[in-house]
């Protein structure tokens, strides 16, 4: 691993260091015979956005299913704000503050662009208007579209769904994976330009991407799996300028 696993910025030049949001130590995750993940350590600190790189099979799916409760670890811990939460539902994470976008989207077919919203808010007795208000704003597409089904959606304004879906949770914690699958450029770019406004307004963010310079480009700092162990961590900016990084997922010789 690198050196610098966990100075930031802020802690180089004296600062104070943001408190840890999500914490995962030794985490051990099997299907089966298989194990997925082996001794994950990584932690998400109030107000990053923080990359989880590495090639398909690594690892990065597991990790995020288990921090949002969709998977159960055989061992380890995950802690939100201090808290251990491994071994409760995803559905009842939810009221812990913690938004997941899975990959694929998995918006509601047959429902409107408004159900799919208002079922992200079914945490609270009834939909916030504000909340609405703020998707709209993120996604103006979602807006000329609340009458539309869900499954007549383009790609990218799925995916938009799917984020928008997730913030009606109010989240401290958004985990998304793969937000940029299958997605034209242009569209990819929106989207993290949206996803940086996001983080702005004050949500965190733990991105699984494949694409990983604009993952890091995005992230301020970022994890490296390879097959369920994390091998490198640092600040985004060393990352990119890695040799091993630039060769393994940017396409460039080392």
């Amino acid at each position: 691993m690198s050196g610098a696993v966990e100075l930031t910025q802020d802690e180089a030049r004296g600062g104070a260091r943001p408190a840890p949001v999500l914490e995962l130590r030794d985490l051990r995750v099997f299907y089966g015979a298989i194990e997925a993940l082996k001794g994950v350590d990584l932690v998400v600190r109030e107000g990053e956005v923080v990359a989880l790189l590495g090639a398909n099979g690594a690892g990065k799916s597991t990790t995020l299913r288990t921090a949002s409760g969709m998977l159960q670890p055989r061992s380890g811990q995950v802690l939100l704000h201090g808290e251990r939460v491994d071994g409760i539902k995803s559905h009842d994470l939810v009221h812990f503050g913690i938004g997941h976008v899975p990959e694929g989207r998995r918006v509601f077919p047959r429902m409107t662009v408004r159900e799919n919203l208002e079922m992200g808010a079914y945490r609270f007795r009834s939909p916030d208007r504000a909340d609405l208000d703020r998707v709209f704003t993120l996604f103006p597409r979602l807006a000329e579209r609340t009458s539309q089904l869900g499954g007549t959606l383009s790609g990218g304004e799925q995916q938009m769904l799917a984020i928008g879906r997730a913030l009606m949770g109010k989240p401290e914690l958004l985990l998304l994976d793969e937000p940029s699958m299958g997605l034209a450029p242009l569209i990819v770019r929106q989207i993290f330009d949206i996803l940086r406004e996001i983080n702005d307004q004050g949500t965190t963010v733990l991105l699984v991407e494949q694409n990983a310079a604009q993952a890091l480009s995005l992230a301020d700092r970022g994890y490296v799996l390879e097959t369920g162990a994390v091998t490198m961590t640092d600040e985004s900016a060393a990352l990119l300028a890695d040799p091993r990084v630039r060769e393994a997922y940017l396409g460039e010789g080392a």
